[in-house]
């Protein structure tokens, strides 16, 4: 049994009504939205699915699978409780006191996305599968100027916790199912509030069903330069695009929320605060002149 020592008082506001130290001192188990059969065809689903399921740095992901009329993935988020800390052989929970030992699963590898057979594995139809994807063909006598460039190459771009590069590849913001009127749910809520920032951040309830928040975990289509991403330019046997559209669309910024630090999408070439550029507001992207969009393979370039 747990010892219980003192209570620290000053670190009780709105901390989780634990019982004790467990598993959900270092991880906790959640259920994740992925789509809805009434509002997202079957393309979005694996789209979502396939970019859930690639953020799997701090993510571990079951297999997907349908409850009711939504698309749903039971997954575990490993990062801790912002209030454990260690004490001895052991660990101490900072806000209620208890002493004792944690358990620390070492989390397995998690399985590759990227193979050596150049095969890759995607959500299709609702489950991963490993494919072969083919490559967008160019266009016969395409100019070199029009060939595509990736412009957030050497970009200094970063999350949260001060990693560069690839800052939109490598934080993400889950949905996560939770009946307001279950009970358990307002300890989920607590127990995802009090985890380590900025790993786990901004949590809020977004709905009578979701519950929302920001993890840092980086995805796993990220090749070797940790910039480009191999998904980039592959179809689907179907023709369209494996790269799920999130991935290209321009984020949903709201009035106070400037983007990454450094992102030249949105905060320009010349590297200026986003609200300080020329010809738009805060939350218009900026291109940079070499930029060219993927297009769809029923749109080659001329």
């Amino acid at each position: 049994m747990p010892r219980r020592g003192k209570k620290l008082l000053s670190e009780m506001t709105a901390v989780p009504p634990c019982t004790g130290p467990g598993r959900h001192c270092r991880e906790l188990a959640v259920t994740l939205s992925i789509g809805n059969l009434d509002q997202d065809d079957s393309n979005a689903r694996d789209a979502m699915g396939t970019w859930l399921l690639g953020h799997r740095q701090r993510i571990s992901f079951q297999a997907p699978y349908r409850r009711g009329r939504q698309v749903v993935v039971d997954a575990v988020i490993q990062v801790p409780c912002r209030y454990l800390e260690a004490a001895g052989e052991g660990e101490r929970c900072r806000a209620h006191g208890f002493v004792g030992p944690v358990s620390n699963p070492r989390p397995a590898t998690p399985p590759p996305l990227q193979h050596p057979d150049g095969t890759l594995t995607v959500v299709h139809q609702e489950q991963p599968r490993r494919m072969a994807l083919a490559t967008l063909p160019q266009p016969p006598r395409a100019l070199p100027v029009l060939n595509p460039t990736n412009p957030c190459a050497g970009v200094p771009c970063r999350t949260a916790d001060h990693t560069r590069g690839a800052a939109c590849c490598r934080d993400l913001t889950l949905e996560i199912m939770a009946r307001a009127d279950d009970a358990r749910s307002g300890h989920l809520e607590a127990l995802l509030r009090a985890r380590r920032s900025p790993y786990l951040c901004k949590t809020e309830r977004v709905s009578e069903e979701i519950i929302e928040c920001e993890v840092i975990s980086a995805c796993g289509y990220l090749e070797q330069d940790g910039i480009s991403c191999a998904l980039h330019h592959r179809i689907r046997p179907d023709g369209t695009p494996a790269k799920p559209d999130v991935c290209s669309a321009w984020p949903d910024l709201g009035p106070d929320d400037v983007g990454h630090p450094g992102c030249v999408l949105i905060n320009g070439r010349e590297g200026g605060r986003a609200g300080e550029r020329e010809g738009g507001p805060a939350h218009l992207p900026v291109l940079p002149s070499s930029y060219r969009p993927a297009i769809p393979p029923s749109r080659p370039p001329l």
